[in-house]
């Protein structure tokens, strides 16, 4: 019989995670430090506070081209750094009262996760700002998936605030060696 995982993903998931495509839980089996190239286009919103609410997050800006990702994975936390057309994109994950924790920015997002059709599908139930708790519902246009196609590892997030607005998209691939 295997020991559970320490790793995030699979703590979180438990036994769904063994109904992922193998790409999706390679990434996530991955202990040490991952370097991922690929392809991303992203969508930024226009106006005023969605431009803010990106700043707050470190949210990529528009286009289309390479993505770079570097995972450093350890029991119970990981980090990725995601660099998009010369911007960084850091955030550290982390597991707290059963929810992915992902601090990107000055915003802490708690996600609820669970698997959808051979995907993760991350969902805010929970979103702090300099520590002072917001209503989760605030967030519903807040959502992110990590799936596999054609023999890739791909993802797709997406953000919009009631009074911002969309503020980003992006989707696209990573390869995985």
């Amino acid at each position: 019989m295997n020991a559970p995982s320490t790793l995030v993903f699979p703590s979180l998931l438990g036994a769904q995670f063994e109904a992922l495509p193998p790409l999706v839980q390679a990434l996530h089996l991955h202990e040490g430090v991952q370097q991922l190239a690929g392809e991303v286009d992203v969508e930024r919103g226009r106006g005023l506070l969605s431009r803010v609410c990106a700043w707050a997050t470190r949210l990529p800006p528009a286009g289309t081209g390479p993505i770079a990702v570097e995972i450093t994975a350890m029991p119970g936390v990981e980090r990725w750094t995601r660099h998009v057309a010369g911007h960084a994109m850091p955030s550290r994950l982390w597991v707290r009262d059963g929810l992915l924790c992902e601090r990107l920015g000055l915003v802490t997002f708690g996600f609820r996760l669970h698997v959808e059709a051979d995907a993760i599908v991350w969902q805010v139930v929970r979103v702090r700002v300099f520590g002072l708790r917001l209503p989760a519902a605030w967030f519903e246009g807040v959502s992110a998936r990590e799936s596999q196609r054609d023999d890739r590892y791909h993802f797709e997030v997406a953000a919009a605030l009631p009074l911002a607005g969309p503020l980003v998209r992006y989707r696209g691939w990573l390869r995985l060696e």
